[in-house]
């Protein structure tokens, strides 16, 4: 079963990640972590991917698709997988359609988690981490005590991805890139609108529901 799931910065992808694909029984697969393993290992599509980085330019879409093509060609990806940060534009998503339909798979769901901007903007510019024992903490939901960190009594920071600007661009990204992706995959696909405010066992109960997992 291939499922896409869908979101926006801080909408809580990677908190539900690992519990949906466990329950699916397919391997969760991060754009994100293909591309690093790449770079890690120093592979022919790692160097090229690390010549897009250095140049300060957008990794292309047809490199992109490629990247992930050579995650989804793995034997263990073979029953299907659950895809977390692809596609992230139309023409990926067309791209995805195109693939899968040639091996005689589909993209079976798609779950979007829908979030307020007011409230990604608190979960994310709350952050705080530690800059020595690597702690993370939240202003509100999570706070270091009084400035510092609870394990190792180091001042905690705020890292610049978290800043305001920074969020506020990243979601304006989303909006303008992703978003398009869903009139896409809409005629081919079923889509689930989530919820994801609240609990994160709520929220998981909600994504499980959708999906006929108990």
């Amino acid at each position: 079963m291939n499922v896409l799931l869908f979101g926006p910065p801080g909408s809580g992808k990677g908190t539900q990640a690992k519990d949906l694909a466990a329950a699916l029984g397919v391997p969760h697969v991060a754009t994100g972590d293909i591309f690093r393993r790449h770079l890690k290992e120093g592979t022919e599509l790692g160097l090229r991917a690390k010549g897009y980085m250095q140049g300060g330019g957008l990794v292309p879409d047809d490199f992109t698709c490629e990247i992930v093509a050579s995650r989804l060609e793995e034997p263990d990806a073979g029953a299907g997988v659950l895809l977390d940060g692809f596609p992230r534009t139309a023409a990926q998503a067309e791209w995805l359609v195109r693939w899968l339909a040639k091996r005689g798979q589909r993209v079976d769901a798609l779950v979007n988690l829908v979030v307020p901007d007011e409230v990604i903007l608190e979960r994310i510019t709350g952050r705080r981490s530690c800059p020595s024992c690597g702690a993370t903490f939240h202003v509100v939901f999570a706070p270091p005590a009084d400035g510092r960190c609870t394990r190792c009594g180091a001042a905690v920071i705020q890292r610049d991805d978290d800043k305001d600007s920074v969020v506020a661009n990243r979601l304006l990204t989303y909006a303008r890139e992703t978003v398009p992706v869903l009139p896409v995959l809409r005629p081919v696909t079923t889509i689930h609108e989530i919820p994801a405010t609240g609990d994160v066992a709520e929220i998981r109960a909600r994504v499980f529901a959708a999906l006929g997992l108990s």
